[in-house]
């Protein structure tokens, strides 16, 4: 007759726990498939990020040109906030080491064409120099491009990343916010359609 070991309880439960270790990466990943199944068919668009900027005033926020950053010849301005008023306006951040923007650049020069609006860039944590290369491989769109070198101005507009677009309305009002670049395809979508209520307002 054998002796019942006083331990057998204590070793059944261990003896479970590794089947729990086994188990935990399993319900850990079917909890964030989940979880990201349910936000893809939820219809929200991630670049589509809310701002709380939407519906107020745009910073007043000055910024210098790009040094040495030139338009026909001429010195390009840097950002004047006060002539955020008066015209639709589209402030581009933008930056010569964001990949996104080598891709948004010909979209950016196809939205110039539209003179119904002024294109304004807030070139965002770069140096003059990579500036001033990247604006010449790949255009200039800008009537303005102000540099926040320091970043600060990114913070007072809210900007989560690069690159990001806003739509100002002649009021000074910032009434929609791209995040992302701009694509062929969100530009007839998306920004053209904002910009048209833009141009509606007070006309």
């Amino acid at each position: 007759m054998s002796a019942t070991s006083p331990n057998k309880p204590a070793e059944a439960a261990s003896a479970g726990r590794p089947k729990l270790i086994v188990l935990l990466p399993l319900v850990c990943f079917l909890a964030l498939a989940g979880l990201f199944f349910s936000r893809l068919g939820s219809g929200v668009d991630p670049n589509q990020l809310p701002s709380a900027l939407i519906g107020r005033p745009a910073p007043a926020t000055d910024l210098p040109p790009v040094e040495g950053l030139l338009n026909d010849g001429k010195p390009l301005p840097g950002l004047v906030a006060a002539e955020l008023k008066g015209g639709v306006t589209v402030v581009n951040v933008w930056a010569s080491w964001c990949i996104p923007c080598r891709d948004e650049a010909p979209v950016l020069m196809q939205l110039a064409k539209d003179k119904r609006i002024r294109l304004i860039g807030l070139n965002y944590k770069d140096q003059a120099e990579n500036a001033r290369r990247f604006i010449g491989r790949y255009g200039n769109p800008y009537a303005a491009n102000g540099a926040d070198v320091s970043g600060r101005a990114g913070i007072e507009w809210g900007v989560y990343g690069v690159p990001e677009s806003f739509v100002i309305d002649r009021t000074g009002t910032i009434t929609y916010k791209l995040v992302g670049p701009l694509t062929p395809e969100n530009l007839e979508s998306v920004m053209k359609p904002e910009l048209e209520k833009a141009l509606k307002r007070g006309s």
